[in-house]
C-alpha cells in the first residue's frame, strides 16, 4: 500500500453467491511492527520459562531416603517404612519431636515415588497468620479482598497438583481452617477465595506435628474427622537420644560439611569429645 509492505486481512463480501467487494483491515502497518511483536513474545516466553523453572526448583523434593543418616535398627526400620509407603497414594501423618527430621522424611516419601518430576510444596501452618492461611492454601481471585494481586493467585493446593503438599505444624491450624481443609480432602476440589467455581486437584497430603493430636481431639482443639483423614498412615520418628549409636555417623557427616568452609579446618573428633556428646 503506497509502496509499503503491510500485513493485512481481507474478508470477501458475498451476496447471492457473488463476490461484490471486500472488507480490509490492516493488522501491521509495516513488517517491522510484526518483528517487534515477535521479539516481545519471544522475550515473554523466555521470562515465563525462567519463572516456571524457578518455581519447579523451589517446589521440588531435595532429599531421598538415602539422605537420612543413621544405621541404627530404628533408622533402618524408618527407611524401610518410607520406601514401603511411598507408592501408596494415602495421606501420611509424621509424628516426632522438634528437630527429629520430619520434613526430611516428607521429602524422602515424595522422592521415592515421584523423584523431581512432580511438585513438592511445603507449608508451615504455624508461620502463616491465620487470616492469610486460607488464601495461601486455596488461592484467591482478583479483587476478592483489599490488597489482592491483579489477576489473583493460585494456592498451594493447585501449585502441588499431581504431587505432594506437605503441611508442617498441622497441630497449629485454627479450627475454622481445619473444617475447610477437611472439605477439600473429602471433595478433592479447591475453591479460591472470592470464586464460585471449585476446581479438581490431585494432591497427596503429608502432614507433620510435634503435638499430641489424639489429646487435642479429646480436648476439642483438633477435629477428629480431619485427624482420621490425615492419619491414614502414621510414621513415628525416634529422637536422637533413643538412637545414640547413630551419633558417630552423624558427626562424620557434619565434620565433612564444616570442612567445606574455607574459614574452618575440622579434621576429626577426639574419643573424649564423642563420649561427651553421647
Amino acid at each position: 500500500i503506497k509502496g509499503k509492505n503491510m500485513i493485512a486481512n481481507r474478508i470477501p463480501i458475498i451476496r447471492n453467491g457473488k463476490v461484490e467487494g471486500a472488507f480490509g483491515r490492516v493488522l501491521f502497518k509495516n513488517v517491522e511492527e510484526l518483528d517487534e511483536l515477535y521479539k516481545q513474545i519471544g522475550d515473554m516466553t523466555q521470562e515465563l520459562n525462567f519463572y516456571e523453572r524457578s518455581f519447579a526448583k523451589s517446589n521440588s523434593s531435595k532429599y531421598g531416603a538415602d539422605d537420612i543418616v543413621g544405621n541404627s535398627p530404628a533408622m533402618g526400620e524408618l527407611k524401610k517404612t518410607i520406601k514401603h509407603i511411598a507408592y501408596s497414594k494415602s495421606n501420611v501423618l509424621i509424628l516426632g519431636e522438634s528437630g527429629t527430621g520430619k520434613e526430611l522424611v516428607a521429602h524422602a516419601i515424595h522422592s521415592e515415588y515421584h523423584g523431581e518430576d512432580k511438585p513438592f510444596v511445603c507449608v508451615n501452618c504455624a508461620a502463616i497468620p491465620s487470616e492469610l492461611l486460607e488464601s495461601e492454601l486455596f488461592g484467591y481471585e482478583e479483587g476478592s479482598f483489599t490488597g489482592a494481586k491483579k489477576g489473583g493467585k493460585i494456592g498451594m493446593f493447585q501449585a502441588s497438583d499431581g504431587g505432594t503438599l506437605f503441611l508442617d505444624e498441622i497441630g497449629e491450624m485454627p479450627l475454622q481452617m481445619q473444617a475447610k481443609l477437611l472439605r477439600v480432602l473429602q471433595d478433592k476440589k479447591v475453591k479460591k477465595v472470592g470464586s464460585n467455581e471449585a476446581k479438581p486437584v490431585n494432591v497427596r497430603i503429608i502432614a507433620a506435628t510435634n503435638r499430641d493430636l489424639e489429646a487435642m481431639v479429646r480436648e476439642g482443639t483438633f477435629r477428629d474427622d480431619l485427624y482420621f483423614r490425615l492419619n491414614v498412615i502414621s510414621v513415628n520418628i525416634p529422637p536422637l537420644r533413643e538412637r545414640v549409636e547413630d551419633l558417630p555417623m552423624l558427626v562424620e557427616v557434619l565434620i565433612d560439611k564444616v570442612s567445606g568452609n574455607p574459614y574452618m579446618d575440622a579434621r576429626g573428633i577426639s574419643p573424649e569429645a564423642m563420649e561427651y556428646i553421647k
